[in-house]
């Protein structure tokens, strides 16, 4: 009971409201009919003789004004436009060929019976009101008019100015000039309209081909006289589409001036519509092309690589624009209501805003990458499981070419939260061995050959000078082993790698010109004969006592040599 209280209340409350609403509503209806001029016969009669007038006088935009008086609704959305001119001018002939007008003899009231101009034999000139209260040219009107012509085309306009009186549609002048035989209906259409079909096409394949050749030898021209050596490498087809617009144009002209029937127009009309939207978006494409060769070009010359990514992006970026705006060209063109598509999809408009928010993702990684300059094209990088080297950067992904010479696109979204380790951005390349001697190397020249790596060190050009260890580090099981620790600065893998070989060259030089033996793996057996075991036996060895004091004596001595006793040589420098 209370709900139904509430609702109750809900309905008192609102009514008033929906009442002012729908009074507003009324209202603001009769306002924009007033404006239109529209609201009764005469009104209408007026609007559409007056807009005529002034479209003759040079104000193009009038003719709309024109054809809102005519009732259109019945002609299809795509053609409604071109249709709806040709009626225009095709009503006025009539009304000047018929009578003088009196404008206060049409009725004037709001409301009431049809008002009818004239009565021809095709038909009659009459206005209406429609249900919303607009008076219009009827539907029927539009339809008898190419007769009514044609029974006022003996007929001069009574209309006596210095104005052109004359206002018959080409395609109707054309076909009172054409024999009988050609004004014959076969196969859906007359036919004078068929070979008009055939010529217009063949004239707009000639225009296509003229145009594309001329268009080359500007492009060729272009790339002779240009100073940028980007736009040497111009395609020759590069304004390619220019002509194929050229061609459109020239189609959708001819086939207004033909005056087809709707149905054929629609196809017709729609098709050439497509191709000009074509064209267009492949032209732009085109442009887009040109301009960022040129942007490539100028970032080529720049130590900055951030330009070499936005270059990039930017093409992606326009040509995604530029692809909006032609869906949206052929969309009005088709009379299609885009955005009433997308919400009545339901469970696929909610599919699109789940894909949305990738794609926003997306966009968002490519900018954290550009604006930390994370990595760049050609850098090599390891993010997750992936290493490889950048090749390319986009607006959703990122392309990197591994080292297997496979190619993995990561989405843009992932360097958001992953740790990339960039081995591209490393200043100075580690390279770390071990060079192994033979245990007959004497001490000596153990020193020697390891002070001679350092000269080599010292002495390449990409190699760190600062910090590097060269000391003998193991004593391994077959060698001795040298520890080498060194850094180069080089720009890239390539350079590491020549610089790499020309230094382990030039170890391998120093060993043999000190007669140095390298060592590899190796064991070394020992065979004893009974007289040599038997030898060792009645050889007397020394107490612990005197050997320990015979291995002290002997380091000493030794380490007096090298280091000195008492002394503390200082730390390493560089």
């Amino acid at each position: 009971m209370k709900y139904t209280l509430f609702a109750l209340f809900l309905f008192c409350a609102y009514s008033p409201s929906f009442a002012a609403d729908a009074t507003e509503t009324t209202t603001e209806a009769v306002e924009s009919i007033n404006q239109l001029g529209l609201s009764t016969a005469r009104d209408t009669f007026t609007t559409f003789l007056h807009s005529m007038n002034d479209f003759k006088r040079g104000k193009a935009e009038r003719i709309n004004d024109a054809t809102r008086t005519l009732d259109l609704s019945a002609i299809n959305p795509l053609i409604r436009e071109e249709k709806g001119r040709n009626l225009a001018w095709l009503l006025l002939e009539a009304v000047d060929k018929t009578n003088i007008i009196n404008l206060k003899k049409i009725p004037n009231h709001t409301t009431g019976k049809p008002y009818i101009f004239f009565h021809y034999n095709s038909g009659s000139i009459s206005i209406n009101q429609l249900d919303d209260g607009r008076w219009l040219f009827t539907q029927k009107t539009l339809s008898a008019l190419p007769g009514i012509i044609e029974e006022l085309a003996s007929k001069k306009s009574l209309k006596v100015d210095d104005e052109k009186t004359q206002f018959i549609p080409w395609d109707i002048q054309l076909r009172q000039q054409l024999p009988e035989a050609l004004r014959v209906r076969s196969f859906l259409l007359e036919n004078w309209k068929w070979l008009g079909i055939l010529l217009i096409i063949a004239i707009g394949i000639v225009a296509d081909k003229i145009s594309s050749f001329l268009l080359q030898l500007v492009v060729k021209r272009f790339r002779q006289t240009t100073k940028t050596p980007a736009f040497k490498d111009t395609p020759p087809d590069m304004l390619r589409p220019l002509a194929m617009l050229v061609m459109a144009t020239i189609w959708w002209a001819g086939l207004n001036l033909l005056a087809l029937p709707d149905q054929a127009m629609i196809i017709l009309v729609v098709a050439v519509k497509m191709l000009a939207g074509i064209a267009g978006v492949w032209g732009a494409y085109r442009l887009v092309d040109l301009v960022t060769l040129y942007l490539g070009y100028q970032a080529a010359q720049t130590d900055n690589k951030v330009d070499d990514v936005l270059v990039p992006l930017i093409r992606k970026t326009l040509k995604v624009f530029v692809t909006v705006i032609g869906i949206t060209f052929v969309a009005s063109n088709l009379n299609l209501n885009v955005s009433s598509l997308l919400a009545s999809l339901g469970l696929g408009g909610l599919a699109f805003a789940l894909a949305a928010k990738d794609v926003v993702q997306n966009l968002f990684g490519s900018i954290t990458v550009i604006l930390d300059q994370t990595f760049h094209a050609g850098d090599w990088i390891i993010v997750n499981d992936i290493e490889g080297s950048v090749e390319e950067i986009g607006l959703r992904s990122t392309k990197i070419r591994t080292f297997y010479d496979s190619l993995i696109t990561v989405p843009n979204s992932v360097f958001i939260t992953a740790n990339v380790d960039n081995m591209g951005q490393r200043k100075y390349r580690r390279f770390k061995c071990n060079v192994s001697l033979t245990y007959d190397t004497p001490p000596d020249k153990i020193d020697a050959f390891c002070e001679g790596i350092r000269e080599i060190i010292r002495l390449h050009p990409y190699m760190r000078k600062d910090y590097f260890h060269v000391y003998l580090n193991n004593l391994a099981a077959s060698s001795l082993d040298i520890l080498v620790y060194v850094f180069w600065e080089t720009p890239d893998w390539s350079t590491e790698l020549r610089e790499r070989q020309r230094f382990l060259l030039d170890i391998l030089r120093l060993s043999n010109a000190l007669n140095i033996e390298l060592a590899f793996p190796t064991q070394t057996l020992h065979l004893h004969s009974h007289s040599d075991i038997e030898d060792e036996n009645n050889s007397t060895t020394p107490n612990l006592t005197e050997l320990m004091a015979e291995s002290k004596s002997a380091a000493k001595s030794i380490v007096q040599q090298t280091t000195g006793l008492n002394k503390r040589p200082p730390p390493v420098h560089f």
